[in-house]
């Protein structure tokens, strides 16, 4: 059995499907159920015994060492975490407790549970930690793409949150020689993603309508990762990763944002058109600028392909009309997490433009 932290967000529930549908090894899935948790996203897994879902927080000490002597998995996961810049901005005292507080509890927890195990088990055992490229902060426009020795530059609540949680998972593998593995990864998209980041928000708001608020001049840039190739990389680390190393994750797709909404209207309007005839992109409204809104972020993936000989499947054209068509078929999904704590917070920030 492994444990998977979080399984219930974007890119932890992704993982799970993932994982079962190419496995009969069990998940115990533990997520706090936070705006952004949604066991909707799980319903293929309804009466599947092989996942054994819980909620409750990697911050509850007890809990997670009651399970984890209950059901001794070989691997701990850790997806848990909250991520989206623009909610840490406003209020960053989630992310200092989930991110690192959530985690250093979480690390001790696990440690008292691998010491425990007998010595085969141990060996075998492994924390994969699951972070972003956020840590390393803002690239000029030429500047080489992030490696893994980049040093750490973060420069928003969220990735300074973040970039404490990988200190404390490598400080834990140094001090105490708890066997970790660390990925970092570009920005995700693909099914289950809440519709408050770029792309969901998009396809979202322009079938329904709404402006399509972009921010400032939408020239930032950001390396784009499908989420189903982020699985695989992550399964692939865990694998066969060399304990204690830092892996990057990155789909070789670097795009500023307004180029990303384009696409995203082209598409629209090819498999939805508008019903007066006009192109979605007409939607599109600039929006003031967020503060500190890092210009450009880059993956340089090559260590985990020359290493552990992983690549991308997707390309951004493939991964993108996959994901704007699983919108499409998934309007009952879109309808149910946009609650009116979603609709409010939306409206705080982008200021009325949606």
């Amino acid at each position: 059995m492994i444990l998977v932290t979080g399984g219930a967000g974007f890119i932890g529930s992704n993982f799970v499907l993932d994982w079962l549908a190419q496995s009969d090894e069990p998940v115990l899935n533990l997520d706090k159920l936070t705006y952004a948790g949604n066991r909707r996203n799980l319903a293929a897994l309804e009466g599947d015994a092989r996942h054994v879902f819980v909620q409750g927080d990697i911050g509850d000490s007890g809990l997670v060492a009651r399970l984890l002597a209950e059901h001794r998995p070989r691997a701990v996961l850790n997806f848990a975490a909250e991520s989206h810049v623009d909610r840490s901005i406003h209020g960053a005292e989630d992310f200092v407790q989930t991110n690192i507080v959530g985690t250093f509890r979480l690390l001790e927890a696990v440690r008292g549970h691998w010491l425990d195990l007998p010595e085969a088990e141990r060996a075998a055992f492994r924390f994969l930690h699951v972070s972003t490229d956020e840590v390393y902060g803002s690239l000029a426009p030429d500047a080489p793409a992030f490696t893994e020795q980049h040093a750490y530059e973060p420069n928003s609540p969220y990735s300074a949150s973040k970039a404490a949680s990988d200190h404390l998972v490598r400080a834990w593998h140094h001090t105490h020689g708890l066997p970790v593995l660390t990925t970092n990864c570009s920005n995700n998209y693909g099914p289950f993603h809440f519709p408050e980041k770029l792309i969901p928000l998009m396809i979202v708001n322009a079938l329904a309508g709404k402006p399509l608020p972009v921010y400032g001049d939408g020239l930032q840039v950001r390396d784009w990762l499908y989420v189903g190739d982020h699985c695989s990389a992550i399964r692939r680390v865990l694998e066969a990763g060399r304990v204690g190393e830092t892996y990057n994750v990155g789909g070789w797709n670097e795009k500023p944002n307004i180029e990303i909404v384009h696409t995203i209207c082209a598409l629209l309007d090819e498999l939805r058109p508008r019903a007066d005839g006009l192109s979605y992109a007409t939607q599109i409204t600039h929006v003031k600028d967020r503060p500190g809104h890092d210009r450009r972020y880059a993956i340089d993936a090559r260590k985990i392909e020359r290493e552990l000989g992983w690549r991308p499947a997707e390309t951004f054209e493939t991964g993108i009309r996959k994901t704007v068509q699983w919108y499409l078929d998934h309007a009952d999904w879109v309808a149910e997490v946009q609650s009116g704590a979603y609709r409010a917070w939306v409206d705080t920030q982008y200021q009325g433009a949606v």
